[in-house]
């Protein structure tokens, strides 16, 4: 994948005090909250390309990304190749093949993406099903029902009934979190990456399945019914799970994005879909 030119100040990723790892040039800055930095660079006397991720924020978990990709051993996962002794400030993984199924698909006009969506699924069927030593899942505001005072501000009270009665107590599973396209990576028509873990732990297996599903501004694919049913196909290959509990945890998403997104497009397809959903059942 190609990453753009430097586009905002961050630390020197040449002062790190590196163990394991001999970085050599940067390649390009991932866009991400923390400082990302795609390197090439030497370990174990053999030339790598990698990610060093630095802390940049108060909420960053370096230390639970590296404890959990230590405990995943598949070639999917990637390898830690090195990280900050001290407070685990910063990480280094050896960089994965593939590309985001986004850029594969394109426009997505001629449902390319449809053929796709088992698969991933399943992959993240399979991730919940594992048992890692692990803390519980990182928690983010959108985990929670939306008031009657947001429905309000957003002018979404025609789901009061909805969002009444929340789901019970669901399953708990190990979860990754922040499960969507672009932590996903595809080579010849096949999952080849799952990438950040520093949200990753136990928890709602069903709002993990829901965060994977709902559509992401600018997302070309998850936009129908028959995407959605066909992931969740996919998902019950190797899981089970509430469909109901998913669908409510999608709308509690939607929710959440129509107060910080500002693009009509993306606003009207999440309303509509928020209508619909009212009658579902």
């Amino acid at each position: 994948m190609a990453y753009p030119e430097k586009w905002r100040e961050t630390c020197d990723p040449f002062a790190l005090a590196y163990h394991e790892f001999r970085p050599t040039e940067v390649l390009g800055y991932p866009h991400a909250g923390n400082d990302v930095f795609r390197m090439r660079g030497e370990w174990e006397g053999r030339e790598v390309t990698a990610y060093v991720k630095v802390a940049r924020q108060e909420s960053a978990n370096l230390a639970n990304e590296v404890n959990i990709l230590s405990q995943l051993d598949a070639p999917i996962f990637p390898r830690v190749l090195d990280c900050g002794r001290e407070g685990f400030r910063f990480s280094v993984t050896e960089e994965r093949p593939g590309e985001r199924l986004s850029m594969i698909v394109g426009d997505n006009e001629d449902g390319a993406a449809l053929s796709c969506m088992e698969e991933y699924g399943e992959a993240l069927a399979r991730l919940h099903a594992q048992t890692l030593k692990a803390g519980p899942r990182a928690e983010r505001r959108f985990h929670h029902r939306p008031t009657r005072e947001t429905l309000e501000e957003r002018k979404l009270t025609f789901l009061d009934e909805f969002f009444a009665d929340s789901p019970k107590n669901g399953e708990t599973a190990f979860c990754h979190g922040d499960f969507h396209y672009a932590n996903v990576l595809w080579k010849e028509h096949h999952i080849s990456a799952i990438l950040d873990f520093e949200l990753a732990g136990y928890g709602n297996r069903d709002f993990d399945i829901a965060w994977a599903l709902f559509l992401r501004p600018g997302q070309k694919f998850l936009r129908t019914e028959e995407e959605v049913e066909r992931f969740l196909a996919g998902y019950r290959k190797a899981g089970s799970c509430d469909e109901s509990a998913v669908r409510y945890y999608m709308a509690q998403c939607y929710v959440h994005f129509l107060g910080v997104i500002r693009d009509e497009e993306y606003r009207e397809f999440a309303r509509n879909w928020l209508e619909k959903i009212k009658h579902w059942n």
